[in-house]
């Protein structure tokens, strides 16, 4: 009797893993136990179960979060949006420069002007 009820939870277990693996999902002990029912230690204590969650974690390193690739290009789309502002101010730097060097020549050729008026 108790060897059938633990079999059965391992099976429940087992197929919650493979579920989370199916549908992409991270697999954590916190998910499988609201999707099981099982307690954490259930978790942590059942040498099987342990195992299949180590494995599946194993295989999940490769995987990318779903909501990594949104924020990426989120993140892309911001840095694009930057560096277009930077390029822009850079440009206005410039023509700004260029209008200072030539205000600077007009007040030195007014000055001098004025010196040779006195």
């Amino acid at each position: 009797m108790n060897q059938e009820r633990s079999e059965a939870k391992i099976s429940v277990a087992a197929e919650a893993i493979k579920k989370l693996m199916e549908n992409g999902e991270k697999v954590t002990v916190s998910k499988l136990m609201k999707m099981t029912g099982l307690s954490k230690g259930f978790f942590y204590k059942n040498v099987v179960i342990r195992s299949q969650i180590s494995e599946a974690l194993d295989r999940q390193v490769g995987m990318v979060d779903p909501r990594r690739g949104i924020l990426d290009m989120a993140m892309n789309n911001r840095i694009e949006l930057l560096l277009q502002q930077i390029a822009e101010l850079k440009r206005e730097n410039e023509m700004l420069r260029a209008e200072n060097q030539k205000l600077q020549k007009a007040v030195k050729k007014k000055s001098l002007s004025v010196i040779k008026n006195l």
